[in-house]
């Protein structure tokens, strides 16, 4: 697919860009307080389809839900609040729902993998983590990780549903709630929803990094034996994180050190790609073979 250059019509800058399920609509993130919608794919090249407005800062990431839930976005922003938004009639959104639980920025969000419902995951620079489930009577439930990173989180990231090494659909096991966090004091932690609340799974915390996390991303598995993790570091570090079983300590491996602060990390849907955007404006792909990562391309601009 040859590359295709996508006008925002953002005032300032970009900050997140997050692709929708099927591949035809971006949703972009900006310091101009808005986020917009732009159509991709077509002939015609991108068209703007929606400016959705309500923050009164910086918004620092935008992440679509899964397409079963109807059409829905969620943001979060320098400003503390993280909004839901849903497209009513197409192009038409509206705000279903403004989260404001967090006293600070708001600095990541995922949503949760699709088996386990409509759930978000919110880290933000006061140190907690907050997990908002959507209710069948239109409501939410709010869950909280309190100090996970006392001195800010910088991002969270889900498990996939299924447990390494469980057959994929088989349903003969309970799904994984687990969460990978990254923050300021330069850590990544695992949590785990048990008996209805959050508790550590990881015992110390993940250190490696000597300085702070800017990223983390857990790995889709597909069946896999084992456990993946990328985190992406100011120190211009990323390093992957594999754990097998449920309790067995978690292994490290630097793969590789840009030598420049690394923005983020992100995986193929099959688990076996990991994009990594650096300082340099650089892209790259890279693929484990035998246990050593190699780069196998560089995304042109």
């Amino acid at each position: 697919m040859p590359a295709q250059k996508i006008e925002t019509g953002h005032e300032d800058m970009v900050h997140d860009v997050q692709m929708d399920y099927y591949g035809k609509r971006v949703a972009t993130a900006s310091s101009d307080c808005t986020i917009k919608i732009t159509g991709v794919g077509n002939s015609a090249g991108s068209q703007h389809l929606a400016t959705l407005t309500g923050h009164r800062g910086p918004v620092w990431q935008v992440a679509w839900a899964h397409p079963k839930f109807g059409s829905i976005l969620a943001s979060c922003s320098y400003d503390g609040q993280v909004i839901i938004w849903k497209e009513d009639n197409q192009n038409e959104w509206t705000q279903a729902h403004v989260f404001t639980e967090h006293k600070s920025s708001v600095n990541s969000i995922s949503w949760a993998p699709h088996e386990l419902g409509l759930s978000l995951a919110c880290g933000s620079s006061d140190g907690n983590i907050s997990v908002f489930t959507a209710r069948a009577d239109g409501g939410w439930d709010t869950a909280r990780i309190d100090q996970a990173h006392p001195v800010g989180v910088t991002s969270v990231s889900w498990a996939p549903a299924t447990s390494p090494g469980a057959l994929v659909g088989s349903g003969l096991l309970e799904p994984a709630h687990k969460l990978a966090s990254g923050g300021w004091d330069s850590t990544v932690k695992v949590w785990k929803l048990h008996n209805g609340s959050w508790e550590k799974d990881c015992f110390p915390a993940l250190q490696m990094h000597s300085d702070w996390v800017r990223d983390v991303a857990w790995a889709p598995n597909l069946g896999l034996s084992k456990s993946t993790i990328a985190s992406a570091s100011q120190d211009g570090t990323v390093v992957i994180w594999t754990v097998g079983k449920e309790g067995e300590k978690w292994e490290v491996k630097v793969m590789k050190d840009f030598k420049t602060p690394v923005w983020g990390v992100s995986w193929s849907l099959t688990g076996n790609l990991l994009a990594v955007s650096d300082g340099d404006s650089n892209v790259t792909l890279w693929k484990e073979a035998d246990g050593e990562w190699q780069q196998v391309s560089v995304v042109e601009p």
